[in-house]
């Protein structure tokens, strides 16, 4: 196993190579590199790059880890994911290029009006605050495992990798963020396929033995047909689906990125491969999930266990967010510890970096009109600061949550976009003139309202709707808006 020293030292040289590629990226940089990149980004490089910014490290550690409960029902969301891909390659990219858009949320303003532009805009910041918060917690809590620190120390660890996200990433952005996100992605992928093969050599069995096994112990199984089951077929595709349209198309994070190609036809490009080469890399973390507790299956290896308190009871079940550490660190060997320490850096930084830099583009953007301020550089650099201090207070308020990370963080963001995604449908499929001042209004109750409404489906007739929260927060922002218009204004 790796020494808290080597795991430090591992950390720090993978650091040195991020800060090697900012000071190449920012040199020629100038005031709009950090927003824009100045629209000279190769799309196959945004496009590669993408795939480590959208994984992070609940995909390389949650994932996997889903597998003892859910085999691979994730596949279903997955699959509907590419779908939703289609509707911002055709849809929305060819409608941000031609706006010109720094801010896509200003879409809403030329649409709506400005209370529908800042609403937007905040349930962003809200929405990315908490997912870049929760990714980063869980890459923390791997590392405190291999510093052999307790949570005591959690705060520190998030002060010292935010300030040095902060250190490579203030000055050029966007820009920096393009190529860092390469090498990221490019760790992340090499750590999950070396695991693979590092199992597979220690099982010494053929790809049809492993199968065998995954199926009797009900790993191996990819379609739900239960109706009241949160992880039912229709509703992990459909979610899959707005999920992506809304977690990409409506965030500013991903297609902050996509709006530094050169033009609309290589931004087309990015996002077409990327809907089809992430699906197949979500598929290879599954497949290794399986490995994971086949190999702990056929070893007879008792894995961590986590408890809880549900209706009074004590529960306690199997750490799924924990399975993937313990087991590389502890039976697979040094070469698998290594590539998994820089895995779980490229997983958790490279999704946090531009998170870091997309909220602070938007609340730039849209909230300090940056674009019109003489003092561009102080007020993006505070802007900065702020929302790296928000994230370690997102972390250190979740730090104790028994949740599974992957599902708490696609849970959070079917409350957080629903009002996005119900906005962006009526604005871009409907020729509907909306009351903008009611606009916050209906964003702020449709999560209240959808979570009411889903905890009484849930209690009473036990169904869950697992991550088609999202549909149906929509569409609750929907029927407000329409039942607001008929509200008189003064004119």
């Amino acid at each position: 196993m790796l020494t808290p020293l080597a795991t430090a030292l591992l950390i720090a040289g993978y650091f040195c190579i991020l800060f090697l590629i900012s000071y190449l990226t920012s040199r020629k940089s100038d005031k709009n590199s950090f927003f824009t990149g100045n629209h000279q980004s190769p799309w196959i490089v945004v496009s590669y790059g993408m795939i480590g910014a959208a994984l992070s490290a609940v995909t390389f550690v949650s994932i996997p880890g889903s597998v003892v409960f859910k085999g691979f029902y994730a596949a279903q969301f997955f699959v509907g994911n590419m779908v939703g891909y289609l509707f911002i390659t055709f849809v929305l990219i060819p409608l941000y290029y031609r706006l010109r858009l720094v801010s896509i949320y200003s879409y809403l303003e030329n649409r709506f009006g400005w209370f529908s532009y800042k609403t937007g805009s905040f349930f962003f910041l809200v929405s990315q605050s908490f997912g870049a918060g929760l990714r980063m917690l869980l890459a923390i809590k791997i590392l405190q495992v291999l510093f052999g620190l307790d949570n005591s120390h959690m705060w520190w660890l998030a002060i010292i990798f935010l300030f040095l996200i902060f250190l490579y990433t203030f000055k050029a952005g966007i820009k920096t963020i393009v190529w860092t996100d390469m090498l990221q992605t490019t760790f992340l992928l090499l750590a999950a396929i070396s695991i693979v093969v590092v199992i597979f050599i220690k099982l010494d069995m053929n790809l049809g033995q492993i199968m065998d096994i995954g199926r009797e112990n009900g790993y191996w199984k990819w379609i739900d047909g239960d109706v009241k089951s949160g992880t039912f077929f229709w509703k992990q595709f459909l979610s899959g689906i707005l999920i992506a349209m809304a977690m990409m198309g409506l965030d500013q994070n991903m297609m902050q990125k996509s709006l530094t190609c050169k033009n609309v036809k290589e931004a087309q490009k990015n996002t077409f491969v990327f809907s089809f080469s992430v699906a197949i890399v979500q598929i290879i973390f599954l497949f290794l999930g399986m490995m994971l507790f086949v190999f702990a299956d056929v070893n007879q290896i008792e894995l961590p266990t986590k408890t809880f308190v549900e209706n009074g009871e004590t529960i306690s079940t199997i750490a799924t967010d924990k399975v993937l550490p313990f087991l590389t660190l502890n039976h697979f060997g040094l070469f698998a510890s290594i590539v998994f320490v820089l895995g779980t850096a490229a997983a958790a930084f490279s999704s946090v970096d531009s998170a870091l830099t997309a909220l602070t583009t938007s609340f730039c953007y849209d909230f300090l009109g940056i674009e019109k301020r003489k003092n561009q550089v102080r007020l993006k650099t505070l802007t900065h600061i702020g929302f790296s201090a928000v994230m370690i207070l997102i972390i250190l308020l979740f730090q104790n949550s028994g949740s599974n990370v992957f599902d708490l963080i696609f849970s959070l963001a079917g409350y957080t976009y629903s009002p996005l995604l119900g906005l962006f449908l009526l604005g871009i499929f409907t020729k509907i003139k909306l009351n903008d001042f009611t606009v916050p209004i209906a964003a702020i109750s449709t999560p209240i309202i959808a979570y009411f409404m889903n905890d009484y489906l849930k209690s009473v007739y036990h169904f869950d709707i697992g991550f088609l929260t999202i549909f149906t927060g929509a569409l609750i922002t929907i029927i407000l808006l329409l039942i607001f218009r008929l509200i008189p204004t003064k004119r």
